[in-house]
């Protein structure tokens, strides 16, 4: 059997890490069982579906790196499919027209239940017209419906617990429960992976299936996510757009690994590349139980993925924040040296590059309390001394211009904090910095002098007042 999973989102909003989460385990289960990927656009909700939607969604899945073997589909395309197949029902006696108001099909559902009779819909409209109402799917009314969940375990569900749901609207535009149906047949899906919220629709479209002869697609309802507070995740609970987390610094790894602990779990493991998530995964692996969002553990798993992924690839998606935030990297040092440098510290690309601006453009002051601290009586003479070395040096690399710092300091008879300090100051703008010879070293000779001497200009003036 070929294996094909799908995901098939409504364009009526961004992609959220719950559609994310539901995406990347059909994905990485076609992947490891060497079968097929689709996406789908599920826009029969034409009041709702947007094209900036669909582009968002578009963007999410690249960015994460979820892309589809075929696809994408789009349900508005298909709309005479799925009335062939309407009609197919109609003339089996698997579907019928039905003129009842929802008030009259409340008080028949609520005579049936009184009278104990099945909850059927059909009683006044054995006689309807097309053209005077919606078209029902005919449910049996005896026996029960098996779904043999992959995740869950059997659940069965009586069919006299089922309404006969509208499989068309009024205007003749197929519904949900019809469409999904029709294309899970057409695209050959043998693994339905979804979330949970899901269960109540799937034993009706198993009797559709049923109805149309089709082979069933096994099941697997995931658990939903929740906030903190234990409800639905949802804006409330933070950010919880895919495309806000790149916003954000998260790398696209990092939620992918964070979304797959957030529901699967292989051991203790806590760390995975994406190559061991396609090799680990198996759907037995998913819990039953829903999952709690938690952002500080996806900052944690972030800086992790910061200091340990090759700098090429962290470097790749930190371009996009430096560009963001206005810096022109080819004026400064390769970015992926930067990140060597930055990775230690900075839990977000955010705030690495925001950290990394010095490197690339001048600050336009000092950080007030960094300066106020190690610009002091003296510090001016440190910087000079430090300045003529590091001018007498043609070698400049971190090696050579940390001997000249600890130089410096032996010289002067001073601490190395009193002399490295003042420097770092001069050179960033701030009292925090990477190591002050790797610093010295990206920045360069020319850049380095110049900051120096307007260090020591600042420090004379300040000192003048």
């Amino acid at each position: 059997m070929t294996i094909k999973t799908r995901f098939a989102p409504s364009p009526t909003g961004y992609l959220h890490v719950g559609g994310a989460r539901t995406a990347l385990f059909s994905w990485l289960y076609a992947k490891k069982k060497g079968g097929k990927f689709i996406l789908r656009i599920e826009d029969t909700d034409l009041e709702r579906s947007t094209q900036a939607s669909v582009d968002a969604i578009f963007d999410g899945m690249s960015w994460l790196g979820l892309t589809h073997d075929e696809g994408p589909f789009y349900q508005t395309q298909r709309f005479d499919r799925y009335r062939e197949v309407i009609q197919q029902l109609l003339d089996q006696g698997d579907a019928y027209y039905c003129t009842c108001t929802r008030e009259e099909l409340d008080q028949l559902r609520e005579q049936q239940k009184a009278n104990k009779e099945k909850p059927r819909y059909n009683g006044k409209c054995k006689d309807a017209k097309h053209t005077e109402g919606v078209i029902r799917f005919k449910n049996p009314v005896d026996g029960e419906v098996v779904i043999n969940d992959l995740v869950k375990g059997d659940i069965v569900v009586a069919n006299k617990e089922l309404d006969d749901l509208i499989i068309a609207r009024s205007d003749g535009t197929p519904t949900y429960n019809l469409t999904v149906v029709v294309d899970d047949l057409d695209m050959g899906i043998s693994h339905v992976i979804r979330g949970d919220d899901h269960i109540n629709n799937t034993p009706r479209q198993i009797n559709i299936l049923k109805a149309l002869g089709a082979e069933l697609p096994k099941y697997a309802h995931v658990p939903m996510i929740l906030g903190s507070d234990g409800a639905r995740l949802s804006k409330r609970h933070g950010a919880v757009s895919v495309m806000q987390y790149r916003d954000d610094g998260f790398l696209p790894d990092a939620l992918l690994n964070y979304l797959l602990r957030l529901g699967w779990s292989h051991g203790d493991q806590e760390i995975f590349s994406v190559d061991e998530m396609i090799e680990l995964f198996e759907l037995e692996g998913c819990n039953v139980s829903a999952s709690t969002f938690n952002p500080e553990k996806l900052l944690w798993l972030n800086h992790q993925y910061i200091m340990h992924d090759e700098p090429e690839y962290v470097a790749k998606h930190l371009v996009w924040h430096m560009h963001k935030q206005g810096i022109d990297i080819s004026n400064g040092p390769d970015l992926v040296e930067v990140v060597k440098a930055q990775r230690e510290r900075s839990k977000t690309l955010v705030e690495m590059a925001t950290a990394s601006h010095y490197f690339y453009q001048e600050f336009e002051a000092y950080d007030e309390k960094a300066a106020k601290k190690n610009f002091k009586e003296g510090s001016d003479k440190v910087l000079q001394t430090l300045m003529d070395g590091f001018s007498k040096t043609n070698d400049w690399n971190g090696e050579k211009l940390h001997q000249i710092v600890l130089d410096t300091a032996e010289a002067m008879e001073l601490k190395l904090g009193k002399v490295a300090q003042p420097l770092r100051v001069a050179i960033s703008g701030a009292g925090v910095s990477p190591a002050i010879d790797v610093t010295l070293s990206l920045l360069g000779r020319e850049k380095t002098l110049k900051r120096m001497e307007k260090a020591i200009e600042f420090i004379k003036q300040k000192l003048d007042k």
